[in-house]
């Protein structure tokens, strides 16, 4: 094998084998965070402040009515905070962000999408990322996983009247003492491989050939850190994690993906301890595990082939990627920040092959259940697990059941319309915006790759990923506007039909396994959960990826 083939092997095995390491405690810590029922000091000092009863178990319509309340204020402040950010201190004399661009920021960040359509280091003020933006990090990312908790609740409780939890306890406990801590530690490792953390503004460097370059210095290393735990993705720089300044080096790359996938492939750990069976926990893990490792191998295949004219005359396909990362690296990473959202990127994805860029929209597409973003992607597996099960029952005759709760007619309206929302807004504001004149406008190029770039921009939007394919136009009032809606109705709509299952969930009596009770803790069950996983999105989206990367990759 050649020296790039042995690299990649290198880099994927060191990376699985931290994530090992870390599954087991992790996913217990989670776990304990989530059922004590005792209050740290700060806690109750916020729970006060705030005025709100952490004790109180709240139904499901309750608690979707809390996180829509602060999600709502948070996107109100964040907004405001935009526009007025030339205002206010460390503005390092920027102005205050247009009204198009402060609502597609506000609504990105909320919605845990991170989609940039502004250069940070010529927009976002210090004070702007640091109160604004890093802030929203952790919030919006604890918000996934206390949906994802309180999924898990409704499975692990019985006839309880549909209660599921106290978002606001969730919401704390998730910033304070699971993302808070691991991206103190991040933060300091960043410092030490060499990612920035001060307050300058922009600074004249000299250059090697002796002509000088304007710098901005900034509080990076912190933001980087929970860009990546929370799946989140923002970049303090426009180039992202391509940056010297963010990510200096093949350390902090394989890191930064470290850091992507090790709260999501957690989950499930936290899952099995919660519901009393550690065998569901493996089993969601195994699908997850499994379609990761098949697209990050299929990934570096398609990037180190390097198809195509231009890439086979070169020797390789490194157009728009970094040298010091090489093409394993720039794989690994784009599979794990498209099969997250995350949607940081250390490369231009517009410059990935046909094939690559096509994986990528593919792995998206899944719902990023592989492993998906922090909570996000559990729940996102739970549904798709439900549906499994509900067809096997179909196969045999039987009502099905799934960790001891029936799976019936309002059961399945809930899961069919959470896995039709995201398709229905990708292709219903992708084929809007491939025939109006603003959506044309945005497209750098017509035919085949146009369509991927307007196709990736609103399936990176909708499965809140945020990353993007660099040719499509975003900064326009017009995908200002549609993805900023695209991103708001693709997190929050599936999120009350989660919240509504669990609901229903938990009202039911437990039932105890019978001869006839599908075990869904089986090898069978899971190569059955992942074959669903990818029927279902090549049914539904191979028609229209049919019409971009992939006759762009057979031409």
């Amino acid at each position: 094998m050649s020296t790039a083939v042995w690299m990649a092997l290198g880099q994927f095995g060191i990376l699985v084998i931290a994530l090992a390491l870390t599954h087991h405690p992790l996913g217990a810590y989670m776990a304990h965070v989530y059922s004590t029922p005792k209050h740290l000091r700060v806690e109750r000092g916020l729970y006060r402040l705030v005025k709100v009863d952490a004790d109180a178990d709240q139904k499901w319509s309750t608690y979707l009515l809390s996180l829509l309340g602060f999600s709502a204020a948070s996107l109100l402040l964040l907004y405001a905070l935009g526009r007025l950010q030339g205002h206010l201190p460390w503005n390092l004399g920027f102005s205050g962000m247009n009204p198009a661009t402060a609502w597609n920021t506000a609504a990105s960040f909320v919605a845990n999408t991170n989609w940039q359509s502004y250069s940070g280091e010529q927009a976002a003020t210090h004070l702007f990322q640091m109160a604004g933006l890093t802030v929203q990090n952790f919030v919006s990312a604890a918000v996934g996983m206390a949906v994802a908790v309180a999924l898990v609740r409704g499975f692990a409780r019985s006839h309880n009247g549909g209660r599921v939890g106290n978002f606001w306890a969730d919401l704390v406990r998730g910033s304070l003492r699971i993302l808070l801590p691991l991206a103190v530690v991040a933060a300091v490792a960043f410092m030490a491989a060499g990612v920035i953390q001060n307050l300058h503004a922009h600074e004249a460097i000299t250059t090697l050939t002796g002509g000088t370059q304007s710098a901005l210095g900034g509080p990076v290393a912190s933001q980087e850190a929970i860009k990546l735990l929370g799946t989140n993705g923002g970049g303090f720089f426009n180039a992202n994690s391509a940056h010297p300044l963010e990510n200096p080096n093949a350390f902090t790359n394989v890191f930064q993906v470290f850091l992507i996938l090790v709260i999501p492939f957690a989950m499930p750990r936290t899952l099995g301890l919660m519901v009393g069976d550690r065998r569901q926990g493996w089993a969601i893990l195994g699908v997850m595990g499994g379609i990761w490792v098949a697209m990050t191998a299929l990934m570096t295949w398609a990037e180190m082939a390097g198809n195509g004219l231009v890439p086979k005359l070169a020797g390789a396909a490194m157009e728009g990627k970094e040298v010091r990362f090489g093409l394993a690296g720039t794989a690994l990473f784009a599979t794990a920040t498209t099969g997250t959202s995350t949607g940081a990127v250390n490369a231009a994805h517009d410059s990935l092959t046909a094939a690559g860029g096509g994986l990528t929209m593919f792995n998206m597409m899944l719902g990023e259940i592989a492993p998906g973003g922090v909570g996000s992607g559990l729940y996102g597996m739970l549904v798709v697990a439900i549906l499994t099960v509900f067809i096997a029952g179909l196969m045999v005759g039987r009502t099905p059941e799934y960790m001891g709760k029936k799976i019936g007619k309002q059961e399945m309206t809930l899961v069919a319309l959470y896995l039709l929302t995201m398709p229905a807004i990708v292709l219903i504001m992708s084929g809007i915006s491939v025939v109006i004149p603003a959506g044309l406008a945005g497209m750098s190029q017509s035919g085949p790759h146009g369509l991927s770039e307007v196709l990736y921009g609103f399936t990176s939007g909708a499965n809140n990923n945020g990353s993007a394919f660099a040719g499509l136009g975003a900064a326009s009032t017009y995908y200002n506007t549609m993805i900023g809606l695209a991103m708001l109705l693709g997190r929050f709509v599936p999120i009350a039909f989660v919240l509504a299952l669990a609901g229903r969930l938990a009202s039911q009596k437990a039932t105890p396994p019978s001869a006839g009770t599908l075990p869904t803790h089986t090898p069978l069950f899971v190569g059955l959960t992942g074959g669903i996983a990818v029927v279902v999105v090549g049914l539904t989206f191979i028609p229209v990826l049919s019409l971009g990367p992939i006759v762009e990759s057979l031409s």
